[in-house]
């Protein structure tokens, strides 16, 4: 499954809920989140619209290293 190339910070942060990230601060339109289902992770997230793709890339990439995953799982998990 292809990323949502139109996906905002927002959004992101909604479907990112499932894996239990819970939003901890913000500072400007950064928004910081963090899990502590398989560990403690932080992530933080621009609250743009959209997320660059590149970007979004990254942060996928580092969610699904922590739990274990590839990005293509994860993709799967968060866009069905």
């Amino acid at each position: 499954m292809k990323i949502p190339r139109d996906l905002t910070g927002l959004d992101l942060i909604k479907r990112l809920r499932v894996f239990g990230y819970e939003v901890v601060r913000q500072t400007g339109s950064h928004i910081r989140i963090q899990t502590t289902e398989n560990g403690l992770h932080y992530e933080t997230i621009p609250k743009h619209d959209p997320i660059k793709i590149g970007t979004l890339n990254n942060i996928l990439k580092n969610i699904a290293e922590h739990f274990g995953l590839t990005k293509d799982e994860l993709v799967d998990r968060l866009f069905k």
